[in-house]
C-alpha cells in the first residue's frame, strides 16, 4: 500500500510548511513505514542552512523520521484522529551530508508499545546510503 501527500495529510496534522514526508512507499499499518522526502534547493529551510554550503538539518530529518513512524502509527482504526507527539531522542547518528537533490528514503519500526508510550527505530538512505540512524519514543494522545 502507498500514501500519497493528501493521504498523509489525512492521517498526520503537519502542514506545509512542515509537512516533511512527500509520500509512503510501503506500510505496515500499527507496525512500520517507508517514506520519501525529496530535498529541493527552493526548500524554505535552505535559505539561512547554510546559504554559501547548503546542507539539510539533521533536526529535519528526525523529524522526517518522526512524521513516517507517525503515519505507521496512526494510520491503524484505534488511532485515527490522534496524534502522536515526540517524547525522546535516543542516540542519533549523523553518518553523511544531506544535500538539494538528495531523495531521502526514511524507514521506522516500532519495537515496542505500552498503552499510548511507544518507541520505534528509524533510519535514512541516500541512494542506498545510511545517512541517519536514530532511536526515537512518542505519546499518542487525542
Amino acid at each position: 500500500m502507498q500514501y500519497n501527500s493528501n493521504e498523509i495529510m489525512d492521517i498526520i496534522p503537519h502542514r506545509y510548511p512542515f509537512l516533511l514526508v512527500d509520500k509512503i512507499v510501503e506500510i505496515e499499518e500499527g507496525h512500520y513505514a517507508k517514506g520519501i522526502k525529496n530535498i529541493s534547493i527552493s526548500d524554505a529551510v535552505f535559505q539561512g542552512h547554510f546559504p554559501d554550503n547548503h546542507v539539510y538539518p539533521g533536526v529535519l530529518i528526525v523529524e522526517t523520521m518522526a512524521q513516517v513512524g507517525a503515519v505507521a502509527i496512526l494510520s491503524t482504526e484505534d488511532n485515527k484522529g490522534k496524534t502522536a507527539y515526540f517524547t525522546s531522542i535516543k542516540s542519533a547518528r549523523f553518518l553523511k551530508m544531506v544535500k538539494p537533490g538528495d531523495t531521502l528514503e526514511i524507514t521506522s519500526t516500532l519495537k515496542s508499545q505500552k498503552l499510548n508510550i511507544g518507541f520505534a527505530s528509524c533510519e535514512a538512505y541516500v541512494e542506498g546510503e545510511l545517512v541517519c540512524k536514530a532511536e526515537i519514543s512518542f505519546a499518542i494522545g487525542e
